[in-house]
């Protein structure tokens, strides 16, 4: 039987990998992908999306260990791919300007749509733009963009949720009726929304969304060493405190689109969440 202890991540004191039990089951060389659902692609130059990506590989975890994260690949370069053939380049951002980090070793290094998309846009991982550097172009009446999408793992904790930054971009999105695309962990994104605001004037309250169950971070994922710790703050908890809904209690790929908020419950929700995303952005962009 494989080890359920995690793996030591040499590259920083007390931090460690997946233990390679717990990759045996959340891990896969391919994933679901099975053709784009749409017929014909935007022709346009105009609209593009924006993805904030993580910028900080590193989770500092209730028992004082490093979680060794980011954003996991499959739930980042899955929707990525549906939207880029749409028709829809993606624009990437961090907070610092620094590269993304990924969770490489989920990466399904089979898997022909994820990989190509991967190489397409490793440029712009490597360097992309510094979120602060383009509000200005951003939240502008002629603003190129159609949506905003911030992908899951559990990088996406990392400074994203508190970051007024990304509530200035999320208080535009809902305000100019702009997608908000987002999956598994990366709905702790909505907090940033909430920042210094009275929890009443939360603009997500009421919200229904999919998003990584809390009880699988308590319980199923310390029990098989996925991490080596437990969670700093748990984010469905965190999400229900200002009026959220939460819809799934387990991950089986449930998506769900809210007014313009589109959410997907784990990595097994890429694929779907990919193609509704390209469907509501040719929706949009056709009229």
């Amino acid at each position: 039987m494989l080890n359920k202890t995690p793996t030591i991540d040499p590259a920083e004191d007390n931090a460690y990998f997946p233990s390679p039990y717990s990759l045996s089951l959340y891990t896969a060389a391919k994933t679901d992908f099975d053709g784009l659902s749409f017929q014909q692609p935007y022709q346009g130059e105009k609209w593009k999306v924006l993805m904030i990506a993580a910028d900080e590989r590193y989770l500092l975890m209730g028992n004082g260990t490093f979680f060794s994260t980011g954003n996991h690949p499959v739930e980042t370069l899955l929707p990525m791919h549906h939207i880029d053939q749409a028709g829809f380049e993606v624009e990437v951002a961090t907070l610092s300007g620094n590269p993304v980090k990924l969770e490489m070793w989920a990466m399904p290094n089979e898997d022909e749509a994820v990989r190509c998309t991967y190489e397409k846009y490793l440029p712009k991982f490597r360097q992309p733009l510094k979120l602060g550097n383009i509000l200005e172009n951003l939240l502008s009446r002629d603003s190129p963009y159609l949506a905003v999408f911030i992908p899951g793992g559990h990088g996406s904790l990392c400074g994203i949720p508190q970051s007024s930054e990304v509530k200035q971009v999320l208080h535009w999105a809902i305000s100019n009726d702009k997608l908000v695309i987002t999956l598994c962990h990366g709905p702790c994104c909505l907090l940033a929304a909430g920042v210094g605001e009275v929890p009443e004037e939360f603009i997500f309250k009421g919200y229904k969304i999919c998003v990584f169950p809390d009880s699988l971070d308590r319980g199923v994922n310390l029990e098989i060493g996925y991490m080596p710790g437990p969670m700093p703050w748990f984010v469905g908890e965190q999400l229900q405190r200002l009026g959220v809904e939460i819809l799934n209690s387990n991950i089986t790929g449930m998506c769900h689109l809210d007014r313009k908020l589109l959410t997907g419950d784990s990595p097994l929700a890429s694929n779907r969440l990919g193609k509704m995303a390209a469907e509501q952005l040719l929706k949009y962009a056709a009229t």
